[in-house]
């Protein structure tokens, strides 16, 4: 059955693409990884796939992992991301969802970041974005310690840099049902994609 829609409560804005020839393809232990620059930031254009202690396929499959990437833990993911990159922080996050605009609100919630920064194709019952930016944003659902899966398909999860003493951190995620792209805390335990970003 598929998930219920997601709501995020936002200030609508706009964005504006902006790609010039700065970003690089990223080789990382075998394997070529797509980027792209939006504005100032350079990001890897796919979800990262290094099979490392404390990722795993979604249901163990491997062939989610060549669609989707891995699923890390908070603690892998922190390490995961290649030299001269790394796990995005809350605040690099906000600068993607705000492309093109400014305000003081952080962590950050936009109701139109997600439409953009979706893969044009890959989500289910329609709910594909426009990748405006080349981000190519996929639903690689989530995992968790226990060894269960869901929402692949659905929703996409993934890890930022900032995490709590209280055993959780902070996630990105993105729906299915909503052109918006939100944030919440969760346990550091659970598995989710990582994208990284470089250096500056």
């Amino acid at each position: 059955m598929p998930p219920k829609h997601l709501t995020f409560a936002t200030i609508a804005i706009a964005f504006f693409a902006c790609q010039d020839d700065d970003a690089e393809n990223l080789e990382y232990d075998g394997k070529a990884y797509n980027t792209v620059k939006i504005g100032t930031q350079i990001w890897m254009a796919e979800n990262l796939n290094d099979e490392v202690e404390g990722s795993k396929c979604y249901e163990n499959n491997p062939t989610n992992c060549a669609k989707y990437g891995r699923l890390y833990n908070w603690e892998t993911a922190m390490k995961a991301c290649p030299k001269g990159w790394h796990l995005p922080s809350s605040e690099e996050w906000d600068k993607l969802y705000r492309f093109g605009k400014t305000g003081p609100e952080s962590p950050y919630i936009s109701e139109v970041a997600g439409e953009l920064l979706k893969a044009a194709d890959g989500w289910k019952d329609r709910g594909s974005g426009t990748n405006h930016y080349g981000f190519s944003a996929l639903p690689g659902g989530r995992g968790y310690s226990g060894g269960s899966f869901d929402y692949v398909g659905y929703k996409g999860y993934w890890w930022t840099a900032n995490g709590y003493a209280n055993g959780l951190a902070q996630r990105r995620s993105m729906g299915y049902s909503s052109h918006g792209a939100g944030w919440d805390n969760i346990g550091k335990s659970s598995l989710f994609s990582v994208r990284c970003v470089r250096n500056k």
